[in-house]
């Protein structure tokens, strides 16, 4: 018990953070198991958010400098896949970013808005917003 005490809340950033790259992974379990603890709520949503938002950031960088052609590798997509992801972003806008933290499409639309180079100030206070909801709904539905 003290172990997840003392070192829960840098468990939740990693796994959060790595939750918001391409890697199957989750954090919600986490945060609700510390909340379910006694630990701070509104810390670890802060902590949850920051971890999960440089995530989706790492996501953007390597759509930005990586571009098409290493997207394509790294995720096995077509030309033509490709194509349809940024005209579905590109009908949603920027405002899709709010979407970031929806599993299955949410790291993709981070790519891709490397790709597209969104306004970088943009997307951080989109994805923080969406995402900081997110764990604010999780942390009161859990305590």
């Amino acid at each position: 018990m003290e172990f997840l005490i003392e070192y829960g809340p840098t468990g939740l950033f990693i796994a959060a953070f790595l939750a918001a790259t391409l890697l199957p992974l989750g954090s919600e379990a986490i945060l609700v198991a510390l909340l379910l603890n006694g630990l701070d709520p509104t810390g670890l949503v802060l902590i949850a958010t920051a971890g999960n938002v440089l995530g989706s950031c790492t996501n953007y960088a390597l759509g930005y400098w990586g571009g098409r052609p290493l997207i394509q590798r790294v995720i096995k997509t077509t030309d033509e896949e490709l194509h349809k992801a940024e005209q579905r972003f590109s009908r949603w806008g920027q405002a899709s970013m709010l979407l970031a933290w929806v599993p299955v499409i949410g790291d993709p639309l981070t790519l891709i808005a490397g790709i597209l180079r969104i306004n970088l100030a943009m997307f951080l206070l989109l994805v923080t917003l969406g995402k900081l909801g997110r764990y604010w709904v999780i942390a009161a539905m859990a305590v």
